[in-house]
């Protein structure tokens, strides 16, 4: 797994569109209308930063799992969101788990009306 097949598999989620504000080599992947969209997937060279669980003690089990590979993310890790490896040490099938959650809890969190059509819930 790398960033080009994280972007691409993130994009393909409905409602997903890329987003840079602030300048980075990669963007982040946002879902929602642009004035109310929410970031779920900071993606970088190395990795991807996503909402790991609904709690700090739910994404854990990601650190838990894979000391090392999996990261508490620097200011939001608190809200339970981790940054994943690419080192290959995390499958790429969880990696693309891991993605998919991220869309779940933020899409969930959305008003309904800014959800898009075809996630399912």
């Amino acid at each position: 797994m790398d960033a080009r097949e994280m972007l691409s598999h993130c994009l393909a989620k409905p409602g997903a569109w890329p987003d840079n504000p602030w300048d980075h080599d990669h963007p982040v992947i946002k879902v929602g209308a642009a004035e109310a969209g929410k970031i779920f997937a900071f993606l970088g060279a190395d990795g991807v930063g996503v909402k790991g669980g609904p709690s700090r003690e739910a994404a854990d089990e990601w650190l838990d799992r894979y000391p090392g590979a999996a990261t508490v993310m620097a200011y939001i890790g608190r809200s339970g969101w981790n940054n994943l490896s690419f080192s290959g040490e995390i499958p790429d099938e969880e990696l693309i788990e891991a993605v998919d959650e991220s869309y779940r809890l933020v899409v969930a969190k959305l008003p309904r009306k800014h959800r898009p059509e075809g996630w399912e819930d």
